[in-house]
């Protein structure tokens, strides 16, 4: 009788096969992903837009003046200088 070596792992065949079904599901996961990544920039632009023109007002109310430009809203501490830049950037306003 002779003696025969047991091999345990997978074939070939069961490699490809699951090979196949995850860049299946890559295939179908990633264009997804970089639809949310648009989604999400897109609402953080709008949130930044929000929170500057919410400052705006509460500055004119406070001060009982006309509407500030950015400028003066960072000097007065109301916005921070990243959200000035990204709120100009936005509205095309040239820094």
């Amino acid at each position: 009788m002779k003696n025969k070596k047991a091999y345990s792992g997978f074939t070939l065949i069961e490699m490809l096969i699951v090979l196949l079904i995850i860049s299946v599901l890559i295939l179908l996961f990633v264009p997804n992903l970089s639809k949310h990544k648009e989604t999400v920039n897109e609402e953080s632009n709008q949130a930044i837009v929000k929170v500057v023109e919410t400052q705006m007002e509460l500055y004119s109310i406070e001060k009982d003046s006309a509407l500030p430009n950015t400028e003066t809203l960072v000097k007065e501490g109301y916005i921070t200088e990243d959200q000035k830049e990204k709120y100009d950037a936005l509205q095309g306003v040239a820094p």
